[in-house]
């Protein structure tokens, strides 16, 4: 139960002093190998975490999401004290903790590997950051009894982990966590490990858990599924930089930028060259010849900042475009892929030499004649969830400062 603040945090990793290596003596029409780093790399070092900021409020579940590399594990064991803060202040509850060892901040972490003792047994791994801490005996099992009643482990209180499935290993390493009741849960990456069904039942299962403890809860994850469905807030990250803040449906709805639009949501976002221009005092965006009228909440936020005739990318969900003939905003694309999802289609195009992916519920199918490899489809954009991106800043004309 605790609130957590970073203010302005940056992590650089000092530059390693390696000497030179040889130079390899290039041919005459050999081309220069060209080397591109997304980190920022300054005198100092590479730049990890740059200017991170945010306010988690008690009990609040946080999920930081970003492709590998992006920082969001090392911002993770910042706040565990286990990487040192370059710059920037860290509170917990009010408390600045930049320099309070990890074992006074009253946190506990779940790490991707379990890292379980493997000669102790379920019950003793449960019951041994307790005994660290000198609790009484009968508290301890009283703590242990619950956390193991909670997680549904009770049964394996004497087996060692190496008797226990995947799942249930990750239960126990969470039942070491919650055992000490911290004010903050760290999670990083605790289901990558499973296989798809299990990872499934462990979602269920943690979002069953933080309605049962009173802790604020940090997870960290690669995986937008995983962000969409536990998270209260999500914190994209890209490059050591956060992108976006808000709730799941926020930066579903309201992308600020072509990378979280094509982060989040599955299958991704599709995006295609166009213009967007005024004609009778109303925006309109044409894509490949064809006019779609924008709607009247999107009308209003482009107009409050004063968004000119431009080029843009135009940006549609798979779910938010429509099959067959509608009155205005033709497209067509040519099947290539076709996946039978149960209750839905996924579509894959061609459409005006881009990859296009239509998601069309099995029920609106009138026919089988757009499931079939090389059949041309028609499709319209829906002008309430169409997005304009700037090409070249990759910024929502929405949302853009």
């Amino acid at each position: 139960m605790a609130t957590v603040t970073l203010k302005h945090i940056q992590k650089i990793y000092p530059n390693a002093e390696n000497p030179k290596p040889k130079k390899k003596k290039k041919k005459e029409d050999e081309p220069v190998e060209e080397k591109s780093y997304k980190l920022k790399v300054t005198d100092e070092g590479v730049v990890a975490v740059d200017d991170f900021n945010l306010d988690i409020k008690d009990k609040e579940f946080i999920v930081l999401v970003g492709p590998s590399g992006c920082g969001k594990s090392t911002t993770l064991r910042m706040v565990a004290g286990l990487e040192e803060i370059t710059r920037g202040e860290l509170y917990i509850d009010d408390k600045l903790v930049n320099d309070v060892a990890p074992k006074d901040r009253d946190i506990a972490m779940v790490f991707q590997n379990y890292a379980l003792y493997p000669h102790m047994t379920v019950r003793q791994n449960l019951e041994f950051p307790l005994k660290l801490r000198k609790v009484p005996q009968a508290e301890i099992n009283e703590r242990v009894n619950e956390a193991a009643e909670i997680l549904g482990i009770v049964q394996y209180l004497e087996r060692k982990p190496k008797a226990l499935s995947g799942g249930q290993r990750q239960r126990v390493a969470i039942g070491r966590a919650i055992v000490r009741e911290p004010k903050v849960l760290l999670m990083d990456e605790p289901l990558s490990n499973l296989d798809a069904k299990l990872r499934n039942q462990m979602r269920a299962e943690i979002i069953k858990l933080r309605k049962r403890i009173n802790t604020t809860f940090i997870y960290v994850t690669h995986d937008q599924t995983e962000a969409m469905t536990l998270g209260d807030r999500i914190v994209i990250m890209k490059d050591g930089e956060v992108q976006q803040i808000g709730t799941p449906q926020e930066v579903f709805n309201a992308p600020v930028n072509t990378f979280v639009a094509g982060f989040i949501g599955m299958p991704r976002m599709n995006m295609f060259g166009g213009e967007l221009k005024k004609k009778g005092g109303k925006y309109v965006v044409e894509v490949e010849g064809a006019e779609i009228e924008l709607s009247e909440d999107k009308q209003k936020r482009l107009a409050a900042r004063n968004v000119e005739d431009c080029n843009v990318t135009v940006g549609a969900r798979p779910e938010h475009i429509t099959l067959d003939n509608v009155e205005g905003g033709m497209l067509e694309g040519v099947v290539e892929v076709s996946e039978m999802m149960g209750s839905s289609v996924h579509l894959h195009l061609n459409a005006y030499g881009r990859d296009c992916i239509i998601i069309v519920p099995t029920l609106d199918l009138k026919d089988n004649a757009a499931l079939e490899i090389g059949s041309t489809v028609k499709f319209t954009l829906a002008p309430n969830a169409i997005h304009v991106f700037d090409p070249w800043t990759g910024k929502n004309l929405e949302y853009a400062d």
